[in-house]
């Protein structure tokens, strides 16, 4: 009889223990409410003795947690109609102030974030949304971060992914860049054709001095011809020539005159 009191007493004992027993995992921390109060102490990961049906157990979990903020559309402060999306990544700072202050923190933080991304696409520029995304970024962040504090949550980062432009605002940003990569080709060519000229003025004039460079380079241009093996190859006559036999024809015309 004692043996049977005694096992019963060891079964009610085991089953007393096994529904009292949870286990945090590493990666966790659990608030327990005692009869409707939170504990002091959080529970840290590994088993956790609670009283049956007086103690609760709400698990939270640290790890940082990544959530996509919906594109949202918005009027830029140039007038443009824009579509942004972004993505915040956060974790648990406080577990009991996560769980007492804010019904649900995640939904809370997705608000919070995305009335922030309108409010960052009103106060900016489509060259600085375009361009310049991270002081953006952090401008996002601190705006997320300061009611998230409140709830027991860290805001790690905040990142701009894309920004989605209408169809009729591509085409004038293409025509745009269209232009001004033809200006600058243009620009390009301009200081190629004037650097070509001060040396081709510079040559001239070195030929002009000396004739002999001249004559050099009237026979360096026909073999260049001669190579291309043309079937007909025209020479040009050299001017210092012509002057020589002028002048020459001019004496010898003088001479028989007198």
């Amino acid at each position: 009889m004692v043996l049977e009191i005694l096992g019963a007493v060891a079964l009610a004992g085991g089953a007393w223990l096994a529904a009292g027993t949870r286990v945090v995992k590493q990666y966790e921390r659990g608030v327990i409410f005692r009869l409707g109060r939170v504990r002091a102490k959080v529970a840290e990961p590994g088993p956790v003795l609670l009283i049956p049906l007086v103690d609760r157990l709400q698990r939270v979990n640290m790890q940082i947690v990544t959530m996509g903020v919906p594109a949202q559309d918005g009027i830029t402060r140039d007038n443009v109609t824009v579509r942004v999306d972004a993505v915040v990544y956060f974790r648990v700072h406080d577990p009991v102030v996560a769980i007492v202050r804010v019904q649900n923190y995640i939904a809370a933080v997705a608000q919070v974030a995305q009335t922030s991304l309108r409010s960052v696409i009103g106060k900016s520029d489509l060259d600085d949304l375009l361009s310049n995304r991270e002081r953006l970024n952090q401008g996002l962040e601190l705006m997320i971060d300061n009611p998230a504090l409140e709830w027991g949550i860290e805001i790690d980062r905040v990142e701009i992914k894309d920004v989605a432009l209408p169809e009729t605002m591509k085409r004038s940003m293409s025509r745009q860049a269209e232009a001004e990569r033809e200006r600058r080709a243009r620009i390009i060519s301009a200081d190629g054709e004037l650097q070509a000229s001060t040396k081709l003025a510079e040559a001239a004039a070195a030929m002009a001095d000396t004739p002999a460079a001249l004559q050099l380079r009237l026979l360096e241009t026909v073999v260049q011809v001669a190579a291309e093996k043309n079937s007909t190859l025209v020479l040009p006559f050299p001017v210092e020539l012509l002057r020589f036999l002028d002048t020459h024809s001019r004496a010898a015309d003088a001479d028989g005159k007198a």
